[in-house]
Protein backbone atom coordinates (compact mmCIF):
# COMPACT_ATOMS: atom_id res chain seq x y z
CA UNK A 1 0.00 0.00 0.00
CA UNK A 2 2.14 2.97 1.13
CA UNK A 3 5.29 1.08 2.14
CA UNK A 4 7.95 0.66 -0.53
CA UNK A 5 9.40 -2.70 -1.42
CA UNK A 6 12.88 -2.87 0.10
CA UNK A 7 15.83 -3.74 -2.11
CA UNK A 8 17.31 -6.34 0.25
CA UNK A 9 15.83 -7.95 3.34
CA UNK A 10 18.36 -9.48 5.71
CA UNK A 11 16.83 -12.51 7.40
CA UNK A 12 17.89 -12.24 11.03
CA UNK A 13 14.90 -12.01 13.38
CA UNK A 14 13.12 -14.93 15.08
CA UNK A 15 10.06 -14.13 12.92
CA UNK A 16 12.18 -14.44 9.77
CA UNK A 17 13.56 -17.80 10.91
CA UNK A 18 10.06 -19.04 11.73
CA UNK A 19 8.83 -17.89 8.32
CA UNK A 20 11.70 -19.63 6.53
CA UNK A 21 11.32 -22.83 8.55
CA UNK A 22 8.55 -24.29 6.38
CA UNK A 23 9.17 -25.36 2.75
CA UNK A 24 5.68 -24.27 1.63
CA UNK A 25 6.50 -20.70 2.65
CA UNK A 26 9.56 -20.83 0.37
CA UNK A 27 7.29 -21.83 -2.53
CA UNK A 28 4.91 -19.04 -1.57
CA UNK A 29 7.70 -16.45 -1.54
CA UNK A 30 8.88 -17.64 -4.96
CA UNK A 31 5.30 -17.42 -6.29
CA UNK A 32 4.93 -13.91 -4.87
CA UNK A 33 8.13 -12.95 -6.69
CA UNK A 34 6.24 -13.07 -9.99
CA UNK A 35 3.95 -10.23 -8.91
CA UNK A 36 0.95 -9.49 -6.69
CA UNK A 37 -1.62 -12.27 -6.32
CA UNK A 38 -4.72 -13.10 -4.32
CA UNK A 39 -5.00 -16.08 -1.99
CA UNK A 40 -7.17 -17.83 -4.60
CA UNK A 41 -4.64 -17.21 -7.36
CA UNK A 42 -1.79 -18.46 -5.16
CA UNK A 43 -3.78 -21.56 -4.13
CA UNK A 44 -4.40 -22.42 -7.78
CA UNK A 45 -0.79 -21.76 -8.80
CA UNK A 46 0.63 -23.84 -5.94
CA UNK A 47 -2.01 -26.58 -5.96
CA UNK A 48 -2.91 -25.96 -2.32
CA UNK A 49 -6.02 -25.19 -0.29
CA UNK A 50 -6.88 -21.52 0.26
CA UNK A 51 -6.74 -22.05 4.03
CA UNK A 52 -3.18 -23.39 3.77
CA UNK A 53 -2.11 -20.43 1.65
CA UNK A 54 -3.83 -17.96 4.00
CA UNK A 55 -2.13 -19.46 7.08
CA UNK A 56 1.37 -19.41 5.59
CA UNK A 57 0.83 -15.98 4.06
CA UNK A 58 -0.12 -14.68 7.53
CA UNK A 59 3.18 -16.01 8.94
CA UNK A 60 5.13 -14.32 6.12
CA UNK A 61 3.22 -11.05 6.59
CA UNK A 62 3.81 -11.04 10.35
CA UNK A 63 7.53 -11.56 9.65
CA UNK A 64 7.54 -8.56 7.30
CA UNK A 65 8.37 -10.74 4.30
CA UNK A 66 5.03 -10.28 2.50
CA UNK A 67 2.53 -7.46 2.43
CA UNK A 68 -0.72 -6.33 0.85
CA UNK A 69 0.13 -4.68 -2.47
CA UNK A 70 -3.36 -3.32 -3.13
CA UNK A 71 -7.04 -4.12 -2.73
CA UNK A 72 -9.96 -4.23 -5.13
CA UNK A 73 -13.71 -4.18 -4.53
CA UNK A 74 -15.48 -7.25 -5.94
CA UNK A 75 -19.09 -8.42 -5.49
CA UNK A 76 -19.54 -6.58 -2.21
CA UNK A 77 -16.21 -7.71 -0.78
CA UNK A 78 -12.60 -6.64 -0.83
CA UNK A 79 -10.01 -8.69 -2.69
CA UNK A 80 -6.45 -8.38 -1.37
CA UNK A 81 -3.42 -8.74 -3.59
CA UNK A 82 -0.27 -9.83 -1.76
CA UNK A 83 3.38 -9.39 -2.74
CA UNK A 84 6.84 -9.89 -1.31
CA UNK A 85 8.08 -6.94 0.70
CA UNK A 86 11.60 -7.19 -0.73
CA UNK A 87 13.44 -7.74 -4.02
CA UNK A 88 16.33 -9.79 -2.61
CA UNK A 89 16.57 -11.96 0.48
CA UNK A 90 19.98 -11.92 2.14
CA UNK A 91 21.10 -14.41 4.77
CA UNK A 92 22.03 -12.99 8.15
CA UNK A 93 25.73 -12.67 8.77
CA UNK A 94 27.12 -15.73 10.46
CA UNK A 95 23.71 -17.40 10.76
CA UNK A 96 23.84 -21.01 9.62
CA UNK A 97 20.08 -21.60 10.09
CA UNK A 98 19.19 -18.88 7.58
CA UNK A 99 21.84 -20.09 5.14
CA UNK A 100 20.52 -23.64 5.39
CA UNK A 101 16.91 -22.50 4.86
CA UNK A 102 17.87 -20.41 1.82
CA UNK A 103 19.91 -23.22 0.26
CA UNK A 104 17.07 -25.70 0.78
CA UNK A 105 14.65 -23.31 -0.92
CA UNK A 106 17.00 -22.87 -3.87
CA UNK A 107 17.61 -26.64 -4.12
CA UNK A 108 13.85 -27.17 -4.26
CA UNK A 109 13.51 -24.56 -7.00
CA UNK A 110 16.43 -26.02 -9.01
CA UNK A 111 14.68 -29.35 -9.44
CA UNK A 112 12.44 -27.73 -12.08
CA UNK A 113 15.31 -26.46 -14.25
CA UNK A 114 16.76 -29.07 -16.62
CA UNK A 115 19.97 -27.06 -17.21
CA UNK A 116 20.94 -24.92 -14.21
CA UNK A 117 24.32 -23.19 -14.08
CA UNK A 118 26.14 -24.08 -10.86
CA UNK A 119 29.81 -23.53 -10.09
CA UNK A 120 31.75 -24.30 -6.93
CA UNK A 121 35.33 -23.12 -6.85
CA UNK A 122 37.69 -22.79 -3.92
CA UNK A 123 40.23 -19.96 -4.02
CA UNK A 124 43.00 -18.77 -1.77
CA UNK A 125 42.38 -15.05 -1.17
CA UNK A 126 43.72 -12.36 1.08
CA UNK A 127 41.09 -10.67 3.27
CA UNK A 128 41.25 -7.63 0.97
CA UNK A 129 40.72 -9.79 -2.14
CA UNK A 130 37.79 -11.55 -0.49
CA UNK A 131 36.20 -8.22 0.43
CA UNK A 132 36.62 -6.90 -3.14
CA UNK A 133 35.10 -10.07 -4.58
CA UNK A 134 32.20 -9.87 -2.13
CA UNK A 135 31.50 -6.25 -3.07
CA UNK A 136 31.74 -7.03 -6.79
CA UNK A 137 29.34 -9.98 -6.55
CA UNK A 138 26.91 -8.00 -4.39
CA UNK A 139 26.95 -5.09 -6.87
CA UNK A 140 26.52 -7.44 -9.84
CA UNK A 141 23.32 -8.94 -8.39
CA UNK A 142 21.97 -5.65 -7.06
CA UNK A 143 22.51 -3.86 -10.37
CA UNK A 144 21.09 -6.60 -12.64
CA UNK A 145 18.47 -5.00 -14.84
CA UNK A 146 15.06 -6.65 -14.95
CA UNK A 147 13.23 -7.18 -18.23
CA UNK A 148 9.51 -6.72 -18.72
CA UNK A 149 6.82 -8.69 -16.86
CA UNK A 150 6.26 -11.06 -19.81
CA UNK A 151 9.84 -12.36 -19.75
CA UNK A 152 10.79 -15.58 -17.89
CA UNK A 153 12.09 -15.28 -14.32
CA UNK A 154 15.54 -16.54 -13.34
CA UNK A 155 16.98 -17.18 -9.91
CA UNK A 156 20.47 -15.96 -9.11
CA UNK A 157 22.34 -17.54 -6.22
CA UNK A 158 25.66 -15.96 -5.27
CA UNK A 159 27.77 -17.06 -2.38
CA UNK A 160 31.16 -16.35 -0.92
CA UNK A 161 32.21 -18.11 2.25
CA UNK A 162 35.38 -18.94 4.05
CA UNK A 163 36.12 -22.64 4.30
CA UNK A 164 36.65 -23.66 7.87
CA UNK A 165 38.09 -27.10 7.25
CA UNK A 166 39.27 -29.23 4.42
CA UNK A 167 36.61 -31.81 3.54
CA UNK A 168 37.67 -35.45 3.93
CA UNK A 169 38.90 -37.20 0.80
CA UNK A 170 36.33 -39.51 -0.77
CA UNK A 171 36.78 -43.14 0.13
CA UNK A 172 37.75 -45.46 -2.69
CA UNK A 173 36.55 -49.05 -2.64
CA UNK A 174 38.51 -51.72 -4.38
CA UNK A 175 36.36 -54.15 -6.32
CA UNK A 176 37.50 -57.75 -6.41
Amino acid sequence: MTDEIVEALEARTPAHFRALAHPFRHRLLFALGTGPATISQLATRLGAAKGTVAHHLKVLTEAGMARIAHTRQVRGGTEQYHERSYRRLVGGSGDSDTTTALLRAVAEELTGDPDPLLHLRHLRLTPAQAQRLRATLDDLVADAEEAGPDEPRYGVLVGLYRQTATPPAPSVRATP
